[in-house]
C-alpha cells in the first residue's frame, strides 16, 4: 500500500512539473553568454557526468562540455500551505552533495504576500533560506524537513553549505543589510541529515569589516557598502579556509575574499584588502571540472542596447594549489 501511495505521488508530481514547464520554451546548445541568469551555480555530478546550473529563477540548465546548455527547466515544487507558499520568487539557488545519494537545494525563498517588517520606509518581505531535497539532480526538489531553517521575524539569503573540521555540517548565509543597515554573514548549524538547524546564528563578519567595498552615506561620505551578498567556502591545497562574498564599489558589482585564521568557520576573519576579479563580476561558487581544474561561476552585470542591465554567467578557471585562491582572467 505504501509502495502504490509513493507510486501515485511521484506520477501526481511529475504531472504538477508537467504542468509548470508548459509556457517555457525548452532550448538546446545554447552558448553559456547566451544565458541570462544571476548568481550561477554549477554542479558536476559523477554519476551522469553532466553539469547541472541553477541560480536565481530556481530554473535548471544542463550541459556534457560547459559550452552547450539545455534549458531552462523548472525543477520545484512547493506545498501551498508552507511558509514559502506555493509559488515564491527563489534566489541563488544552489545544488550540494553530500555523499549521502541524495541532492540538496539550498536557496532563497520569498512569500511577497507576507510582510515581517518596515525599516526606514522599506517593507521587508517574508525572506530565508532554505534547503529542498531530491534524489537525481533533475528533480523534483521538496521541502523534506522543519517547516522553517531561519527566524521567521529575520529576512535571510543566499544560503550555502559547508562541513567544517568539527565534521558538523553547517549553513552559511547573509542576514540582509535593509533590516540591519549593516549586512551580516553568519553561520547555522544544520542537523545531520540537513533536515532542519540546530541553535542560533552566529555572526562571523559584517558588511563594515570589507577594506575595498564603497558607497556614500546619507551625509554624502564615502564610506563601506552596506551590502553582504553570496557568502561561499572553499579550502587551499594547504588547508586555509577561504570565503568568496560579494558586495558593491559604488554602482559596481564586486567580489572579494576573506580568510579565517583558526581555519574554522568561527574565524576570526581576515578580509583581503582588494577585489578578486575584475569589476563588474560577483555572486561566485566554485566546482571542479570532470578533468580536475577548478571553476569560478559567476555572473557579470552589463547593459544592453536599451540600457538596461543584465546578468550573464561566466567562468573562471582558479587555482588552489597554494595558500590562497587565483583567479585566473586571462
Amino acid at each position: 500500500m505504501k509502495k502504490l501511495f509513493s507510486i501515485c505521488l511521484m506520477a501526481a508530481i511529475c504531472v504538477l512539473m508537467a504542468s509548470a514547464q508548459r509556457g517555457i520554451r525548452l532550448r538546446k546548445d545554447v552558448p553559456l553568454d547566451s544565458i541570462r541568469l544571476s548568481d550561477p551555480a554549477i554542479l558536476a555530478d559523477q554519476k551522469t557526468k553532466m553539469y547541472y546550473m541553477t541560480g536565481t529563477g530556481g530554473m535548471m540548465w544542463r550541459s556534457a562540455d560547459l559550452r552547450l546548455w539545455e534549458g531552462p527547466m523548472r525543477v520545484t515544487v512547493f506545498e501551498a500551505d508552507s511558509w514559502m507558499g506555493s509559488r515564491p520568487m527563489i534566489w541563488a539557488a544552489e545544488l550540494h552533495q553530500t555523499g549521502d545519494g541524495w541532492y540538496y537545494y539550498f536557496a532563497t525563498f520569498t512569500n511577497q504576500a507576507v510582510k515581517i517588517d518596515t525599516v526606514r520606509g522599506n517593507v521587508i518581505e517574508r525572506r530565508a533560506s532554505q534547503v529542498l531535497r531530491a534524489d537525481n539532480p533533475m528533480g523534483p526538489y521538496r521541502a523534506f524537513g522543519d517547516a522553517t531553517y531561519l527566524p521567521a521575524d529575520r529576512p535571510t539569503l543566499d544560503g550555502t553549505f559547508w562541513k567544517d573540521k568539527d565534521g558538523k555540517p553547517y549553513m552559511v548565509f547573509c542576514g540582509e543589510w535593509l533590516q540591519n543597515w549593516n549586512g551580516t554573514i553568519e553561520k547555522i548549524e544544520l542537523k545531520p541529515d540537513l533536515s532542519g538547524t540546530i541553535g542560533e546564528p552566529k555572526v562571523l563578519f559584517r558588511a563594515s569589516d570589507s577594506p575595498w567595498s564603497r558607497e556614500k552615506n546619507e551625509q554624502g561620505e564615502v564610506t563601506w557598502n552596506k551590502v553582504t551578498d553570496g557568502p561561499f567556502l572553499f579550502r587551499t591545497a594547504t588547508g586555509r579556509l577561504g570565503m568568496l562574498w560579494t558586495s558593491w564599489i559604488f554602482d559596481v558589482y564586486t567580489q572579494g575574499v576573506a580568510y579565517s585564521e583558526s581555519g574554522t568557520l568561527d574565524g576570526p576573519w581576515s578580509q583581503e584588502p582588494e577585489p578578486i576579479t575584475p569589476p563588474g563580476y560577483g555572486h561566485s561558487m566554485l566546482f571542479q571540472r570532470f578533468d580536475g581544474q577548478w571553476m569560478m561561476s559567476v555572473h557579470y552585470h552589463q547593459k544592453d542596447a536599451r540600457g538596461r542591465t543584465i546578468r550573464t554567467p561566466h567562468l573562471f578557471e582558479v587555482d588552489l594549489s597554494g595558500d590562497k585562491l587565483i583567479v585566473k582572467t586571462k
